[in-house]
């Protein structure tokens, strides 16, 4: 195959993820595009797209980014054995739906059995702790994670300060509250909050990200916290999420 070097915004179309995120993987180094044009745009060549492959199933089987990252550079890690097992838990869904299809279709045809079965993910669940336990022991055996585990005992000796850091970002953020929610400066606030949880929690993808912004205005313990850093902080927070999550900008 011709090694055709596709832009940002290609990769983007092509795989629905963010351009913020695309960015933000080349900025931790979990996917650096192979290549820079003249004008200092990224360029991805089709092995990059194949290690974006690798990363999205290694999310969707619920490893975090670090870990991603530490498993992916591993000279250790098996390409092709995850793509097989990447092709068991696909098999596995495309039955599961099958069944529901024809769940569906029996009840428009007025079946009146109660079956429940075809909602059961226990299947596909089980698969992917399969391979997620099998690729932590295969990485457990490495220097990559020895090192991650000296950086996770690290960072539980810094949560003081991890929530310090914390309220520091939302204290900007609350400086902030004559301006519109949408504006630049509010909006780089917003996408440092998204990478403080990335790096200190969890993969905190766009969509995690929007559930947050709910969460901030309609559970009391999260609404409180925030509006005692800044009077209606909360709302304003939830407001200039929805608009980083939906606009298509590069701040």
């Amino acid at each position: 195959m011709k090694n055709q070097l596709k832009t940002v915004n290609e990769i983007s179309k092509l795989t629905g993820i963010t351009v913020r995120a695309l960015h933000y993987y080349d900025e931790i180094n979990l996917l650096k595009p192979s290549e820079n044009s003249k004008a200092g745009y990224r360029l991805y060549s089709n092995e990059d797209i194949e290690t974006l492959h690798q990363i999205m199933f290694l999310k969707e089987i619920g490893f975090e980014l670090k870990k991603i990252k530490d498993i992916i550079h591993n000279p250790e890690f098996d390409k092709r054995r995850a793509l097989k097992k990447h092709k068991e838990i696909l098999i596995l869904k495309k039955k599961r739906i099958e069944n529901l299809i024809k769940l569906v279709d029996s009840k428009l045809e007025g079946d009146l059995n109660l079956s429940f079965l075809e909602f059961d993910e226990s299947s596909i669940i089980a698969k992917q702790k399969e391979y997620h336990e099998e690729v932590l022991k295969r990485w457990k055996n490495t220097q990559a994670y020895k090192e991650f585990e000296e950086k996770q005992a690290k960072r539980n000796n810094e949560f003081p300060d991890i929530d310090k850091k914390a309220r520091e970002i939302f204290g900007e953020i609350a400086k902030c509250m004559e301006l519109p929610p949408s504006c630049k400066k509010v909006q780089n606030f917003i996408s440092l909050w998204q990478k403080y949880i990335t790096e200190n929690f969890y993969d905190c993808t766009n969509k995690m990200l929007q559930c947050l912004a709910l969460l901030y205005v309609e559970d009391e313990r999260f609404k409180n916290y925030i509006n005692s850093i800044g009077d209606g902080l909360a709302q304003y927070i939830s407001e200039a999420i929805s608009f980083y999550c939906e606009s298509e900008i590069i701040l």
